[in-house]
């Protein structure tokens, strides 16, 4: 399990970061700074809808 959190962390880093100082954070800031940020999901039949706090420390990455 934590092998596959590892990959899917470095994932995040390479595509979703790519190009921003994050890219070169820790991985437990990266975890406590930008995943852990409030919202609400919305699921439909088909659509999944997520709407994110518009008051987090790192809202210019999203």
């Amino acid at each position: 399990m934590s092998t596959l959190a590892y990959v899917l962390m470095e994932v995040l880093r390479r595509i979703g970061l790519e190009g921003s100082d994050w890219m070169r954070k820790q991985s437990g800031t990266i975890r406590t700074q930008l995943l852990k940020i409030g919202a609400v999901v919305i699921r439909n039949m088909r659509l999944i809808k997520v709407h994110l706090s518009s008051f987090h420390p790192a809202r210019e990455i999203f």
